[in-house]
């Protein structure tokens, strides 16, 4: 290989969904965080192994902070392996983390971690969603019209077929 040729990164495993969290929460924004890692946890994402279902951000002493995140112990890992679910720092600009500190202040908003993956140079991103909880009633509204959108789909795709 010459020195000239780029070293070709490799692609992480599929992307770690929180699928609740659309469920939950009405998203009203989002935000793509980079987060601060140890090297088994890592390896431990490469292998597809996380949760994020009861993770949420919170801002603490000027920077946002991820909880609850479980990231398995990596499976090769040593004594000086990981914490499963220890408090994880979000990377992002002074300025983003002040906006959405005063956002989930003033407005009683959550922040909440829709997405973790690896971006084209092999960092690990979270997609973090601003948004609100939903209530009960919301819920079955949201689930309502998705049904009712659904059968429209399925109309039109037999009626092209006829």
């Amino acid at each position: 290989m010459s020195k000239s040729a780029k070293k070709e990164i490799r692609r992480g495993p599929p992307v770690i969904e929180n699928r609740r969290a659309r469920h939950n929460y009405e998203i009203m924004e989002t935000v793509e965080a980079g987060i601060a890692l140890l090297g088994t946890e890592v390896k431990s994402l490469r292998e597809g192994r996380a949760n994020l279902q009861d993770a949420y951000a919170v801002p603490m002493q000027n920077e946002l902070v991820l909880l609850n995140c479980h990231i398995q112990p990596y499976s090769h890992g040593n004594a000086f392996n990981h914490e499963e679910t220890r408090s994880r720092k979000l990377l992002l600009k002074r300025r983003e983390i002040n906006s959405l500190a005063s956002k989930v202040k003033e407005k009683q908003l959550t922040l909440v971690p829709l997405k973790m993956y690896f971006n084209d140079r092999g960092k690990v991103k979270v997609l973090l969603g601003l948004g609100r909880g939903k209530k009960l009633h919301d819920k079955r509204e949201s689930e309502k019209k998705n049904e009712a959108r659904k059968e429209i789909d399925r109309a039109m795709k037999d009626h092209s077929r006829n």
